[in-house]
């Protein structure tokens, strides 16, 4: 019995030593023989959340060698406690060299994969250089590690089901608007899985990823809803810091629920007017537009002209703010476009509009549904969306 046992003990003991010396992080990497892609792979820390899969913003911290067979280990990993995520990147020969370049133009060929470490856990990793991203794959990954993989896999479908079909002509009107509807839908399912998971870092990557260059104008209230959500969970987390200050309302544009400020405007016939002085009885539409905006002048036609003529006896207004610098581009696009029916303003100081910076936003075509105490009751809807707003507001009233 003692001979059993005391062989048993020295198993176990070279069974734990053998398993120590394993490498926290490792795996194979793909590449094929075509020279394309370093055989490195290079580990990078964001370091703060606006950095994360954000090009030349995070740290090198480590790279390790990818053997002819694939192979790859690294032996250390950064002292920490709890978790963090970190970011794995291969790089091409071809580009000029930069070990934290992040390809984000398309997730099907993104050239890294975000990872969450926790001290004490090992990491076996499986991807191809050609399909870094999409091909990622871990080991028996934790449940962190599970929830990023499927917002990886979310990203990928809702990237192809939104945009693979759209034309490259971006300047024809429709094709804007298509790629603005894309973008949309794309950032709606990043959106969702951010607000319905219960994982920190999974949900703050998905923020990231629905606004890579940390252009939130068109998500104020999902940023708000987000840090107002982790706040409440991680009031310590130097990222959930950083999220609610990205988040500060002052900063956002006017939100859905803010009364509209009472700015005053310049009008097309001389005078100048408040802006809450011009509400209709129950809805005002606030359209941003300009003369040079092939979406805007669209819209004009084929849906302001007609929902202002169905509507505006029942108590609907539109006051139209041009982002305009020239009166006559101007006055000759509104009489064109028939939308000469309803209130129109501009300050004719284009990008230097001030009713743009009392609103706190920069985008054309934009538009603020409000009531008749000024109250904001939806944002940026726009075609066959505003038909439908109108017509179940209108219903309901």
């Amino acid at each position: 019995m003692n001979r059993h046992f005391f062989f048993f003990f020295f198993a176990m003991a070279a069974l734990a030593s053998g398993c120590s010396t394993q490498p926290p992080l490792a795996g194979t990497i793909t590449i094929q023989a075509d020279a394309e892609w370093k055989p490195m792979v290079y580990l990078i820390d964001p370091g703060r959340w606006d950095a994360v899969a954000r090009s030349f913003a995070g740290t090198v911290i480590d790279s390790a060698a990818i053997a002819e067979s694939g192979h790859f280990s690294f032996g250390k990993m950064p002292a920490v406690e709890g978790t963090i995520l970190l970011e794995l990147a291969v790089q091409r020969n071809a580009l000029p060299f930069f070990a934290n370049r992040l390809e984000e133009s398309d997730p099907a060929s993104a050239n890294y994969c975000p990872i969450i470490w926790e001290p004490g856990k090992k990491l076996r990793v499986h991807a191809e250089a050609a399909a870094f991203q999409k091909t990622f794959s871990l080991e028996n990954p934790s449940a962190e590690n599970a929830a990023l993989l499927q917002l990886r896999d979310l990203r990928l479908q809702a990237y192809s089901h939104s945009f693979s079909n759209l034309s490259p002509d971006v300047h024809a009107a429709e094709v804007l608007m298509d790629h603005a509807a894309a973008l949309t839908a794309y950032q709606q399912a990043l959106m969702e899985f951010a607000s319905q998971t219960r994982h920190l870092l999974p949900a703050l990557t998905a923020i990231r990823w629905a606004a890579p260059q940390g252009d939130y104008e068109r998500l104020p209230e999902f940023l708000v809803a987000q840090a107002a959500k982790w706040q409440a969970q991680y009031p310590q987390h130097p990222w959930v810091a950083q999220l609610a200050a990205t988040a500060d309302p002052t900063k956002l544009p006017v939100l859905i629920g803010d009364v509209i400020p009472n700015f005053p405007l310049p009008m097309l016939n001389g005078d100048t007017l408040l802006l809450r002085q011009m509400l209709a009885s129950r809805l005002t539409l606030l359209d941003l537009w300009a003369s040079w905006c092939a979406p805007c002048r669209k819209e004009n036609r084929n849906y302001l002209v007609p929902l202002w003529e169905q509507y505006h006896e029942s108590g609907f207004q539109i006051i139209g703010y041009a982002l305009d610098a020239g009166r006559q581009a101007w006055t000759s696009a509104i009489k064109k476009d028939g939308a000469d029916r309803w209130l129109h303003a501009s300050h004719l100081r284009g990008d230097d509009a001030p009713l743009f910076k009392a609103l706190r936003i920069s985008t054309i075509p934009a538009n603020f549904l409000i009531d008749h105490d000024g109250r904001v009751l939806a944002k940026n809807l726009h075609a066959e969306e505003l038909r439908a707003f109108l017509d179940e507001y209108f219903e309901k009233k």
